[in-house]
């Protein structure tokens, strides 16, 4: 699964370099006690370069695996996470997880301050059904957008080791919500629940970790039990609950699942505008081309009109590339969600942007880039589906 990445410009360091070797070294070792040893020299400095503040140090050294293809880049990219992610003292460790929601709304999707109660609520749920029964939960008390998470992997660390102070001490995360970046306006997006998890140093995190529990049934549980306290937190919106998981883990499947959700969302949240069934809306959907396949647009219309009213971006993740039958995917999922009509294009769009405003612009009926625009008498609605 493709990581977010910083790049960085100049030539590598020597702390850089050296983290790459020993990456390198780790992707061919041929026995566990190897690893093991590998691991422990890679663990010590990606320590020590996020406890420097050294975001830059890091990320040249998951460049320069990247550029060579190497096998090493992976086992650095878990490395790097699990250095931003989990701490430990002499008796506990902690993990940093995240809860998504994803949501879409006619209105705004709020990020907002997370109340003591409904704090209380998760933490019961999350306690009855997710987390093993040693386990500790602490939340920071925000409801976060993707443009409030933490940046780099610096940032992350800093913000684990302040969750994790705080669930040692019994407490939440109070967050100054002014202080954070606004929130870009999106009808369909992903809100985070942002927790820590402290166990006793050997001890199971999570209820699928202990014999009788399984991810299945605890995803069941979740979205029965705590779905209704994020429900109240999200008024007007319509939201489908995620497994609470650790954090990168769970910000690359709310990622995955972001895509189609983003495609179901548009048809519901166009039905709503226009008062119309999901046959008398056009789907056309194309890839979007820079040097190479970046990314799939979908444009969306009403039967009998060409104006291409929204857009739906499909980024690519992991292995995706022009191999891969994205177009079949997008087409069954809108033929599954009821749209009438769905053109799927062979043509290499170029990835082009409006230069007055920056927004992406969408494939219409005739395989031209357009600007998404809605009729006057629907003005004032978000533009565009995350």
């Amino acid at each position: 699964m493709k990581r977010r990445r910083l790049h960085g410009r100049h030539r590598p360091s020597r702390d850089a370099e050296r983290l790459a070797r020993l990456a390198q070294g780790l992707a061919d070792s041929g026995s566990r006690i190897e690893d093991a040893w590998w691991e422990q020299e890679m663990t010590l400095l990606i320590d020590k370069l996020l406890r420097a503040g050294d975001d830059e140090a890091l990320n040249q050294a998951l460049d320069k695996l990247h550029e060579s293809g190497s096998r090493g880049y992976d086992e650095l990219a878990d490395l790097i996470e699990a250095g931003c992610e989990i701490v430990h003292d002499a008796d506990h460790a902690a993990l940093l997880i995240a809860l998504p929601i994803l949501a879409w709304s006619r209105y705004t999707i709020p990020a907002r301050e997370l109340p003591a109660p409904t704090r209380d609520a998760l933490r019961a749920q999350l306690r009855a059904h997710v987390l093993s029964a040693d386990a500790e939960v602490c939340f920071a008390d925000h409801l976060y957008s993707p443009d409030q998470l933490p940046q780099g992997y610096v940032e992350t660390r800093a913000f684990t080791d302040a969750l994790a102070a705080a669930a040692a001490s019994g407490r939440d995360l109070p967050i100054d919500g002014r202080e954070l970046p606004e929130s870009q306006p999106f009808v369909s997006d992903v809100r985070y629940v942002m927790a820590c998890v402290r166990t006793p140093r050997g001890r199971p995190l999570f209820r699928w970790n202990e014999p009788d529990g399984t991810r299945e049934a605890a995803l069941d549980a979740w979205r029965a039990q705590g779905a209704p306290s994020l429900r109240a937190l999200l008024p007007g919106c319509s939201i489908e609950v995620l497994l609470p998981d650790a954090y990168f883990a769970a910000w690359r499947q709310a990622d995955r699942e972001t895509r189609p959700f983003a495609l179901r969302a548009a048809v519901a949240y166009l039905q709503t505008l226009f008062g119309a069934q999901a046959r008398q809306i056009r789907a056309v959907a194309a890839p979007y081309y820079d040097r190479w396949l970046e990314e799939w647009r979908v444009g969306f219309g009403m039967a009998g009109n060409d104006q291409v009213v929204h857009g739906v971006t499909w980024p690519l993740l992991g292995d995706d590339d022009e191999h891969s039958d994205i177009g079949g995917e997008i087409e069954a999922l809108l033929k599954d969600a009821g749209v009438g009509e769905v053109r799927i294009l062979d043509t290499r769009m170029p990835l082009e942007y409006c230069d007055d405003c920056g927004a992406p612009l969408f494939p219409n009926a005739d395989g031209e880039n357009v600007h998404t625009e809605m009729p006057e008498d629907l003005q004032g609605t978000p533009a565009q589906l995350h």
